[in-house]
């Protein structure tokens, strides 16, 4: 199956790209995406991937298909064929 992931922000900064198409089988969990993430952009770990290379900083939120997501409770679900995932990280400064 197809999953798309859209990069914004700091994610897209770390990634040197707008969006990623990854082909995953069947049964795939969000945390197995947040690993090749973690793979394929070690930049990120620690700044948007938790030091496991398996969760998310609590910085990061995920928008699924439109819909805004905390990671944390998705991350053993599967997402489906075809689904997009925006990448966005909400660290702000002041």
């Amino acid at each position: 199956m197809k999953i798309k992931i859209e990069f914004s922000g700091i994610a897209k900064d770390l990634a040197g790209r707008d969006d990623l198409v990854l082909e995953v089988p069947q049964g795939t969990t969000y945390r197995a995406i947040v690993r090749e993430l973690a793979n394929r952009y070690p930049k990120m770990v620690n700044l948007l991937i938790a030091p496991d290379e398996e969760n998310f900083l609590s910085s990061v939120m995920f928008v699924v298909d439109g819909d805004l997501a905390n990671p944390v409770m998705l991350m053993d679900e599967s997402p489906r064929d075809g689904e997009c995932i925006h990448l966005m990280s909400v660290i702000t400064g002041g």
